[in-house]
């Protein structure tokens, strides 16, 4: 599992809209505000995690996003796979999990340790 920049931006926002929701949706100018994050970065990521029905958006004055399911059932891991690139863990377009060599191995389990981890928390 890719663990970049966008997931990371998109748990911290997605955090943001957990913790600010209340009768009305979060704007997504206001998650910006308090996360120093580009609007127009945010804009991106929650594209991404509207498509994997992790937020649902609401338009017009009051609008905004709210999450698509309560926090305690959304991972961290579902996150990271809405706005990560596909594939095993990779750096500069290679692929470490995969070939042969002694050090195969180890970077496959650490692999299944992250996406462990990330499935876990929440």
């Amino acid at each position: 599992m890719r663990v970049g920049s966008k997931g990371r931006y998109a748990v911290i926002a997605l955090v943001d809209v957990a913790q600010n929701a209340g009768a009305r949706p979060v704007a997504l100018a206001e998650v910006a505000e308090r996360q120093q994050i580009s609007l127009s970065y945010l804009e991106q990521l929650f594209a991404m995690l509207r498509r994997s029905g992790l937020v649902v958006s609401s338009r017009g004055p009051g609008g905004g996003y709210r999450l698509g399911r309560e926090a305690g059932e959304i991972s961290v891991g579902e996150v990271f796979r809405a706005v990560e690139e596909t594939g095993n863990a990779s750096e500069g377009g290679r692929d470490w999990t995969s070939g042969s060599g002694a050090t195969v191995s180890l970077w496959a389990a650490l692999d299944d340790h992250i996406r462990e981890f990330l499935e876990a928390v929440s």
